[in-house]
């Protein structure tokens, strides 16, 4: 059993390359929360795995808060996860250890992914060159035969990026950064042709269209799908996305 969570598709396609390699259940998170799914039964000798985006190098509160509700009728076998990052994670994966040991799980493995940066919210901040990117791209999926033997033998495995003074950036930085999500700044253009693809793609179901405009309903984990889909870029956060670029993983929808 594989439970994910992904915005611009990264994360997605980490979870399904794994999840169709080892024949294993993949659940997305947030229809999950939605249908207040939190029990699950699980086979003899079943595995457990959990795959997300690091944001700010803390896990997704999102994923945080779903991991707190869940049951299980029996331990798992192996305990995994799967991060993916534009650079480094820090210590998230020593902030998701700690949600699991909550609920009595313990954490085996960590993998790491690098994948494109996708975070254009804050000043300084922007995606990836075109050529930059498709070369993590192509890192990521050189690395998946190795993490899916991995997990295979069910392997202990410590992969993280941590990066420079990853304890600042995870316990202050990251911390932080979770306290002020906001979708506030969110807005659209006058390009905007009422498509209503970021409705379509937000992954909480955050976004209606009202006069034929977006609207955000303050629900927000600041993936940013809604501003890398939107076909005008259309989509802004307040000045900060300005003259910034848009990716989503190829074929992603």
């Amino acid at each position: 059993m594989i439970f994910y969570f992904s915005g611009c598709g990264n994360s997605r396609f980490v979870a399904e390359s794994i999840a169709k390699e080892l024949d294993e259940r993949l659940l997305f998170i947030p229809e999950e929360e939605r249908n207040g799914n939190f029990d699950y039964e699980l086979g003899n000798g079943e595995r457990l795995g959990f795959v997300f985006p690091i944001y700010s190098w803390c896990p997704p509160q999102l994923v945080l808060d779903f991991v707190k509700k869940l049951h299980f009728d029996r331990q798992p076998s192996y305990v995994w996860m799967a991060v993916t990052c534009g650079d480094n994670g820090g210590y998230a994966d020593r902030v998701f250890r700690q949600q699991l040991e909550e609920i009595g799980l313990p954490l085996q493995a960590d993998f790491c992914f690098q994948m494109p940066n996708t975070y254009v919210n804050m000043a300084g901040m922007s995606i990836d060159k075109p050529e930059k990117a498709a070369r993590k791209i192509e890192n990521a999926k050189a690395h998946l035969p190795t993490v899916i033997q991995s997990i295979t033998e069910r392997k202990s495995a410590s992969e993280m990026r941590r990066g420079i003074f990853p304890r600042f950036k995870t316990n202050v930085i990251g911390k932080s950064f979770h306290k002020w999500v906001s979708d506030e700044p969110f807005f659209s253009t006058d390009a905007c042709i009422s498509c209503g693809k970021c409705v379509k793609v937000c992954p909480l179901q955050n976004i209606t269209l009202e006069n034929g405009r977006p609207k955000w309903h303050d629900h927000c984990t600041t993936c940013d799908a809604c501003y890398h889909h939107c076909p005008q870029h259309a989509i802004q956060y307040g000045k900060a996305t300005k003259g910034k670029g848009q990716y989503r993983f190829p074929n992603a929808e």
